[in-house]
């Protein structure tokens, strides 16, 4: 009698967690885009963004070189004053240039990162160039080869068109450099004018860091004939603020009527930047860290 009392109830228990099944609905298939779930069915940590068309980021490597390698180094991956992209944060989250882009327009003056006045295409095209490199660089430990150029070839950039031989030399301030910094260092040293922004902290595996940069002054001129001079720290179309020789930050408005010169000591350097092609950079890496 037990023993048919507990069989019809096992009997009712497989019955009522069948009907569970059979009422619960079937798994659907991700939508397109979706990202893949990860281990124990939770979405991936960084999910990787949609690919890009080649022409965007095409163009974001071209806005990035002219405005972000100065900072980032020629292969975003750090230079004497910004940290790596690659692996930054910011840029692991971010799908399509929804979190870099206000940060590009906004900086991050705390950090010594100004604003950018960057469309959002632009922006949107520097993500996709970041994620480029950071597709490319999935899967793969091994480091990347800088040295690719043609030494020759930069020699005859470096005395020629690229106009590198009217400040420097490689019998002069260049002699031994390439003996100094590895090539990475060395093509990021190149990009950024050889200076950083900041005095660069000890460098654990024995390179040494870039002297700190000259600051970008300014003078400013009002209507009155009174002049102002000091370090730059912010300009826009009203107001210009400097610190100067003393110590005193001010900010000064200036109207059609003033004259405002700003002397940056690396300008010849940005003006390359929007010059400058792959080729080059690598030609002249080549060249300078033969320079032993």
């Amino acid at each position: 009698m037990n023993f048919g009392k507990s069989l019809l109830a096992i009997v009712a228990f497989v019955g009522f967690v069948s009907l569970l099944f059979a009422q619960a609905p079937a798994p659907q298939a991700p939508q397109a885009g979706t990202p893949a779930p990860g281990r124990g069915g939770r979405p991936p940590m960084y999910p990787t963004p949609p690919p890009a068309d080649p022409a965007v980021i095409d163009r974001g490597k071209q806005v990035f070189n002219s405005n972000c390698s100065f900072c980032h180094g020629a292969d975003a991956r750090g230079g004497e004053a910004g940290p790596n992209l690659i692996r930054a944060q910011v840029v692991l989250d971010d799908q399509q240039g929804e979190l870099i882009t206000p940060i590009v327009q906004n900086g991050r003056i705390d950090r010594g990162m100004p604003k950018f006045d960057l469309p959002d295409a632009d922006v949107k095209a520097i993500a996709a160039y970041l994620h480029s490199l950071m597709a490319a660089g999935r899967g793969s430990s091994a480091p990347i080869n800088i040295l690719v150029g043609d030494a020759k070839a930069g020699e005859a950039y470096f005395s020629g068109p690229g106009k590198c031989g009217t400040c420097h030399s490689t019998a002069g301030d260049l002699a031994g450099i390439g003996a100094k910094y590895d090539p990475k260092t060395l093509q990021n040293l190149i990009v950024s004018g050889g200076y950083a922004r900041r005095p660069a902290p000890p460098n654990a595996s024995g390179v040494p860091p870039a002297p700190a940069a000259s600051p970008t002054t300014v003078t400013v001129t009002l209507p009155s004939k009174e002049k102002f001079e000091g370090t730059l720290e912010h300009m826009d179309a009203f107001f210009v603020t400097l610190t100067d020789a003393n110590g005193v930050r001010r900010t000064i408005a200036v109207d059609n009527g003033s004259k405002v010169e700003v002397h940056n000591p690396f300008q010849a350097h940005i003006d390359m930047l929007a010059q400058w092609n792959d080729t080059d950079i690598h030609n002249v890496t080549a060249y300078l860290a033969a320079q032993k």
